[in-house]
This record gives structure tokens, sequence and C-alpha cells, in this order.
């Protein structure tokens, strides 16, 4: 099946997360640190143009929007990212749910839990989906998943 995968280009789906995702507070902060910070005079959109970001043939890596778990504990785990994310003018979503934020972003990346996940910019439906989100209201500062039934 994976060589049958394989050989029709379909890319193994962990690959295909890592090229969509940033996972975990050790790689979703060296990324926004090697992002250059946005200037006050920049752009006035609350995310960054996805056009701007991908430089071609170089390996500049720029994030759409960051995911927190609300529940992160201890907190001091993320409480940098905030800060960084808005230097960089990436928008920061929290996620919050009765099951458990970090298990939920878990479930979208295939593993345990997660408690940070960085959208990277790329041309997928993920970042159309984020940037509906995102310009629907600039402002997205929590958004609440429901319970699963």
């Amino acid at each position: 099946i994976e060589s049958a995968k394989l050989s029709e280009g379909v890319l193994p789906e962990k690959i295909r997360i890592k090229k969509q995702f940033s996972i975990g507070v050790n790689e979703v902060t060296r990324i926004l640190e090697r992002m250059k910070p946005m200037s006050e005079s920049g752009s006035t959109s609350p995310q960054p143009a996805l056009d701007s970001c991908v430089k071609k043939g170089g390996s500049s890596v720029r994030l759409q929007a960051v995911i927190v778990a609300a529940d992160c504990n201890p907190r001091w785990l993320t409480k940098h990212i905030p800060s960084l994310a808005y230097s960089r003018k990436v928008p920061l979503i929290f996620v919050r749910d009765k099951k458990g934020g970090s298990l939920r972003l878990g479930e979208i990346v295939k593993m345990k839990t997660a408690i940070v996940i960085g959208v990277k910019v790329t041309d997928s439906g993920i970042n159309k989906l984020i940037g509906e989100i995102l310009n629907d209201n600039g402002n997205v500062v929590t958004v609440g998943i429901p319970e699963a039934e």
C-alpha cells in the first residue's frame, strides 16, 4: 500500500503533515525566531500575505498562524509564544475544549498530544481555511471545539 502511494506521487501522511505544520513548542519557537520581525509601518493585515512569505529557491519558512492549546500545564512552556508571534504579526488561535485542547491539537497532526502547532505558509487547503477564519474575524482569540459525540 505504501509503495503504491509513493508510486502515485502521493506523499505519506507524516511527510504531508510535516510540510503543512510545525509541531511542538521548540519547533514553532525556532521558526518564529527565524522570521523577521514586522515593522509597525508594514502590512495592516493580521496575517502575513501568502505570496510575499514564500521565497523562491530559499528555505525560509513562515507561519500563517499559531494554534496554542489553552490547557497547557505548566503555563510557562508557552508563555513566550504570544509575544513572539505578535512581533512577527502571526495571529494566534487558542484552542479550549472539555476534552483538552492539547488532545484535540494532537488529533489534527496524528499524535497523542500537541501543545502548539504552527501552520506553515503553503498553497494548501488548510491555508485557505485559516485565511477565511482570520479574514472573517481578524481578532480571533479563542476557538472552542465542540465535544465529539
